[in-house]
């Protein structure tokens, strides 16, 4: 990968953009400044809306699809990412640091410089093949949205849930955008043998909030629209609440639990905000210039839940903070659920009717 410079991108070029700097990643031995000497102005002389910020998409040579984890405070121990960052640029987003192992900034890069797994149909039928494949649910939209922007050209996670499809293989999927109704032929399809289930990411309810922190990703109302499409559908549907916020968003928790539930959400979770590694800085800077009236009390009340440190990534309380307002923010949404009859009667997804589909060359079955 080509390194970054350390730069403060201009604001009129960060139009439908998360970020506000693209900052070099923590791996880079060289920090350099772009500095604006004023010689590219000449556009202006002509045109009245600078160039926008194009999306590069960079093939991913990746050999295998399904990542796996040990952390013993999430659900599941095997995901798939068609994407590498993630367009849809949510300031917030936990995964932005990844962008730093590849050599590229977790900022600006991050939203505009994806890497997609065109190959990934292909990859994983060849593990879900191998003879030693242990069939568990494997997660997608955990790290980056599999229904970004790009995927509606690109569909490379359609053709993943078609190969699970064909495995009569598990999956659960998380994600903010609507896209996800393109593919309720084949969720449905997998939803009425027990092999599929969906949650969309809702914040907020706030559109204008909505489109400052996730300035590419879909609005308020079409989340809960996909909520009630999947419901219609026969897709087990949930929300997520997450990342919560203090001071900015918490406040909705109730609301939006409650939209969901009416829109069709069987179960909800939400996610206190994390900020590992370079989001601590990309999140205050986006702060100080979209919320500046709260930044103060945002970041006081973030340093009380996890110890005050603006992060504490300890096992069992990362998701969830310490202290007595992360305890009221749990509390809150333990009420929610229970009040509006949320994650009762949960079945898990079934792995028992896992089968490798014969393969052209494979003997028939007959002879």
């Amino acid at each position: 990968m080509t390194p970054v410079l350390n730069q403060t991108i201009r604001p009129e070029l960060l139009r439908g953009r998360g970020a506000l700097s693209n900052h070099v990643g923590r791996y880079e031995k060289q920090a350099r400044v772009l500095v604006d000497d004023g010689w590219d102005d000449g556009w202006r002389a002509e045109d009245e809306t600078p160039p926008p910020l194009r999306t590069e998409v960079i093939r991913d040579a990746s050999r295998s699809i399904i990542a796996r984890n040990k952390s013993p405070d999430i659900s599941f121990d095997q995901s798939i990412n068609p994407y590498r960052g993630c367009e849809h640029g949510c300031v917030y987003c936990f995964a932005r640091p990844s962008h730093a192992w590849l050599g590229l900034s977790p900022g600006i890069d991050f939203e505009s410089r994806i890497l997609a797994k065109p190959d990934a149909a292909e990859l994983l039928v060849k593990e879900l093949s191998a003879p030693g494949y242990v069939p568990r649910v494997i997660a997608m939209g955990t790290n980056t949205d599999p229904y970004q922007p790009l995927e509606k050209k690109m569909r490379i996670t359609r053709s993943i849930l078609e190969v699970l499809r064909d495995f009569h293989h598990p999956v659960a999927i998380v994600t903010k955008s609507p896209l996800i109704l393109r593919d309720a032929d084949i969720l449905s399809e997998m939803a009425a043998m027990g092999l599929a289930k969906a949650a969309l990411s809702i914040t907020t309810l706030d559109r204008s909030l909505a489109r400052a922190m996730e300035p590419r990703a879909g609005t308020p109302a079409r989340r809960l629209q996909a909520i009630q499409g999947l419901s219609d559908a026969g897709v087990p549907a949930g929300v997520m609440f997450a990342p919560a916020i203090p001071a900015l968003n918490d406040h909705e928790m109730e609301a939006v639990l409650s939209a969901a539930k009416d829109a069709g959400a069987r179960t909800a979770g939400y996610v206190l905000l994390r900020m590992p590694l370079e989001i601590k800085e990309l999140f205050r800077e986006w702060l100080e210039v979209r919320q500046p009236g709260k930044a103060k009390h945002v970041m006081a009340l973030i340093r009380q839940m996890r110890g005050g440190k603006d992060y504490d990534a300890q096992w069992n309380t990362r998701m969830k903070g310490t202290g007595p307002y992360a305890e009221m923010m749990a509390r809150r949404f333990h009420m929610a659920v229970k009040k509006l009859g949320l994650n009762q009667q949960l079945r898990p997804l079934a792995i028992n009717s896992f089968r490798r589909p014969p393969r052209l060359g494979d003997q028939l079955s007959l002879l």
